[in-house]
């Protein structure tokens, strides 16, 4: 089945996995078949959160720059544009009862995902994909401090929401991240400080650590000078591809402060969410829910956003894959013999360090195991774009024509058609072909530990 030495076969037997977790996960948004409200197409059933749906297209795109397999395309760009808002700012109405800064970010990296690996643009007379994204930045900029803490972004958007005291590091992070991607994208100096002021007045309230701990928030009632310690994986993950971008961007003194920050934060990062037992040395976990069964289903999905962006960190700084691999390449073959079970024998569970699957299944358990299994797949994407069609190669930093100051209303790139139609939900695979594929995985895996 398997031939150790031939890299092609075990990168084909890792993306049939991937491809099957991809049915898996695809086979539960039903948000777009025929009679569904126009304001829930592009979201996922509840009780999930609208923010997890633009994480799952984040995802998507992903998948669909690793493998090359366009069959979701129709579904990801009609949800992308589903979504808007009638400023064509992630802030749709309906959900304005739960709006908070971090959700509107998630898209917001979702179409900085397409931007950058040149997935095919929207039909004509929709926004772009950088329009999107600068639109969500510029809706952020005016929110930051808003009179407490010296700066910082509250976790909800409104004053009516629970949880509207509260500066978080996902907020706050996801701002970061997007700061940064855009600064490099665009080579615009008002990104790359936006990104300086929001690593500075993080660290400086201490949402991140002098250690690189990064830490869930804190109360702007008091000050910001109470901080809440619980820890996310989410959390850092954010903060880390922000870095890792900065690095690839900057130069000189600037390019070596940003690499110990991202080694920084990695390594916090990994003695925090890997290694649960002595016997599962490197596999990923959620160390605040999930040894002790409490994770809610945001929760389930966090362990996806730290597999995305160590992947993603890896080609952008690539000084630090090293270190990244092992982290990536435990954890997948953890995933994959999780990803064995429910009605169809191919949902994947949530732990991954139990050798099977646990019997929890949902969206976030799916996209936790996709993401990570696809991060061994991330040398396959197209080089990273910026705005003036240059390529970007890993850890070089490329001179672009300056753009303007940010600004909602970017020229359109010639389009490519894309259809808006729903398209079918996957179909499950048999639980032959799912047994086949993660027993190709694990063969891969074997041989790759035998000839490291």
């Amino acid at each position: 089945m398997f031939k150790e030495n031939n890299a092609d076969t075990r990168t084909a037997s890792i993306r049939n996995a991937t491809s099957i977790v991809s049915h898996s996960l695809m086979s539960k948004y039903v948000n777009n078949a025929t009679g569904i409200p126009a304001t829930q197409v592009g979201t996922l059933p509840a009780p999930l959160y609208w923010w997890e749906a633009g994480a799952v297209w984040g995802g998507m795109i992903d998948y669909w720059a690793y493998t090359n397999d366009s069959s979701n395309n129709a579904a990801i760009t009609q949800a992308l544009l589903a979504q808007v808002g009638d400023d064509n700012n992630y802030m749709p109405k309906a959900y304005y009862s739960s709006l908070g800064n971090d959700d509107q970010a998630f898209w917001a990296l979702a179409v900085l995902t397409a931007l950058e690996y040149g997935y095919p643009e929207a039909p004509e007379g929709s926004p772009t994909w950088l329009e999107l994204a600068e639109n969500v930045f510029n809706t952020m900029v005016p929110r930051w401090g808003l009179g407490s803490c010296g700066g910082g972004l509250k976790w909800q958007i409104f004053p009516f929401n629970a949880g509207y005291d509260y500066k978080n590091s996902v907020s706050n992070g996801g701002f970061f991240q997007i700061s940064a991607r855009l600064a490099r994208y665009t080579g615009n100096s008002t990104y790359v400080e936006w990104a300086n002021k929001i690593w500075d007045w993080t660290t400086t309230v201490g949402l991140i650590s002098p250690d690189y701990m990064v830490y869930d928030g804190t109360d702007d009632t008091k000050n910001c000078t109470e901080l809440d310690h619980m820890q996310w994986s989410y959390e850092p993950a954010l903060f880390i591809y922000g870095t890792a971008m900065m690095y690839n961007y900057t130069n000189g003194t600037d390019k070596q402060m940003w690499a110990n920050r991202t080694t920084g934060l990695l390594e916090a990062a990994s003695g925090v969410f890997f290694n649960p037992f002595p016997n599962a040395t490197n596999i990923m976990f959620e160390v605040a829910c999930e040894p002790i069964g409490t994770c809610n289903n945001d929760q389930y999905s966090f362990k996806a956003y730290l597999s995305r962006f160590l992947g993603k960190t890896s080609i952008v700084a690539p000084f630090i894959a090293n270190k990244i691999q092992p982290l990536l390449t435990a954890s997948a073959k953890g995933a994959a013999q999780a990803c064995t079970g429910g009605s169809s024998g191919n949902e994947c569970g949530q732990k991954w360090y139990t050798g099977s699957f646990d019997g929890s299944v949902g969206v976030g358990q799916d996209l936790s195991a996709l993401e990570v299994l696809q991060s061994l797949l991330v040398s396959n994407a197209p080089s990273l774009l910026t705005s003036a069609n240059v390529t970007i190669q890993p850890a070089k930093v490329v001179t672009s024509s300056a753009s303007p100051v940010p600004t909602a209303s970017s020229t359109r790139a010639s389009a490519a058609p894309a259809s808006a139609s729903p398209s079918r939900n996957a179909e499950a695979m048999s639980t032959n072909a799912a047994t086949a594929a993660v027993a190709a995985v694990l063969a891969g895996f074997a041989a790759l530990a035998a000839n490291s």
